[in-house]
């Protein structure tokens, strides 16, 4: 039965070439549209490491300082960011699996054989277990030991794009290059790695490029190079030397630590909430006592990654799909009475009000079908475009949007719905139609 649906549907589609044509481009581009949206939307709300959410873990506290005379203290979170002096304390801590302290930092690179000039890179000064925690891919080598952060080796891991570009790719585990003029053995390289959002550290941007290269966190200090990112500082907190940042309040240093179960979660709150109490004795942390431990998906969620726009432009494509959808409705069921005599002709002949509905239903599926293809095919080249649109600028949409076999479910779950919406009330109301009113007319 299905078969002679189906050729009963294409020789129909074959009749109004032009409104099948109209049907299929409006579907089309309903879905392009949905789908675009949604993978951007879907990269910009998705947890990179969703499987390790439970045991990963941003540290915040709250050192900001009291209110001013007069003045109610400001409300809000604490800063995502920790004092030198906090961070350096609290890494300290024996209870974390692995832990990592980190700050972004700009240098040039030297030393690469035929590079003609320094390349400018960001660098991330962290600890080794941030490779660990992160499940960070390497395609040589691998992370420094805890002794390289004890005592800073001079060892530097490279990403496979400053790796490409320095090195063309080759294997440069061993090799040695400088850093600010100060020569670093290369000990590892990383696999692509760019997870979106940059859910450790979004401080400046969310969905920018990750690191160029990565050093032990005491190389900053070594260096004295101040941090390239966001830095907060209140009250009388004005430093001038890195000497001065290092004692300061001033918060520039992220933390993460991974638990692994809710026995060190508590043991690690309860020393961090010792700790300031201890501060709090000195002069320090005048406000109420707000240490937090926040999963990714918390810490994703605090962040906002998932702007208003982005939600407004999905709420758009739906919409617009909703107007195609109706459009098709309105057109499938114009169609639908322009052939039915035959189908007065065929329940004359004993076909059930079920099997009109079938052979309707199934020639929609079929234009949905083509829609569903068409949107794919118009979702992928817009997708593509956008990319290459903002290649290289850093933009949010540039970096996300990409097609990924995601954009296939989404385009078969629409061309389902589009099915459903577009050709029960056509298929419905032809069925309904009673078959002697075409019979005298013939």
């Amino acid at each position: 039965m299905l078969g002679y649906h189906l050729r009963l549907a294409m020789k129909s589609l074959r009749r109004t070439p032009g409104l099948t044509v109209l049907m299929v481009s409006a579907i089309g581009l309903g879905i392009s549209a949905c789908i675009v949206t949604l993978t951007v939307y879907h990269a910009m709300s998705g947890n990179p490491i969703w499987w390790k959410n439970d045991v990963l873990y941003a540290v915040t506290m709250d050192s900001r300082q009291g209110a001013e005379p007069g003045r109610p203290p400001k409300s809000g979170h604490a800063p995502q960011q920790l004092s030198y002096r906090d961070a350096t304390y609290l890494y300290g801590s024996d209870i974390p699996r692995y832990k990592a302290i980190m700050v972004s930092l700009f240098g040039a690179l030297r030393g690469a054989p035929g590079q003609v000039g320094p390349a400018l890179v960001n660098v991330r000064a962290t600890s080794g277990g941030f490779f660990h925690m992160f499940d960070v891919p390497f395609e040589y080598g691998g992370p420094w030991s805890a002794a390289a952060d004890r005592d800073p080796e001079p060892v530097i891991v490279l990403s496979h794009r400053e790796n490409e570009k320095l090195f063309g790719g080759a294997d440069s585990v061993g090799r040695s290059i400088a850093f600010n003029n100060r020569p670093f053995r290369i000990i590892g390289v990383l696999d692509r790695w760019e997870p979106q959002p940059r859910f450790y550290d979004m401080t400046v941007n969310a969905f920018g490029k990750s690191d160029d290269a990565y050093i032990p966190f005491g190389w900053d200090a070594e260096l004295h190079l101040w941090p390239n990112g966001h830095m907060s500082c209140w009250g009388s907190s004005n430093p001038n030397t890195y000497a001065q940042l290092t004692g300061s309040d001033c918060v520039w240093v992220l933390m993460w630590v991974e638990l692994p179960n809710a026995a060190s979660r508590v043991r690690f709150q309860a020393f961090m909430d010792a700790y300031w109490a201890a501060q709090r004795k000195m002069g320090r942390f005048q406000r109420p006592r707000d240490n937090r431990l926040w999963r990714v998906s918390q810490w994703l969620k605090r962040h906002h990654v998932v702007t208003n726009n982005s939600r407004l432009l999905l709420r758009l494509a739906f919409a617009f799909l909703a107007v195609c959808l109706i459009n098709t409705v309105g057109i499938e069921l114009t169609q639908f009475l322009r052939t039915a005599p035959f189908t007065g002709f065929r329940r004359a002949l004993g076909a059930s009000r079920g099997q009109i509905f079938q052979q309707h239903l199934v020639e929609t599926a079929l234009i949905a079908l083509a829609g569903s293809a068409l949107g794919l095919a118009l979702g992928w080249a817009e997708l593509h475009a956008v990319h290459a649109l903002y290649a290289g600028s850093g933009d949010a949409y540039g970096e996300l949007a990409h097609f990924d076999p995601l954009g296939l479910l989404w385009a078969l779950g629409l061309a389902a719905l589009a099915t459903i919406v577009a050709g029960l009330y056509p298929a419905w109301r032809i069925g309904r139609i009673s078959p002697a009113l075409f019979l005298k007319s013939q």
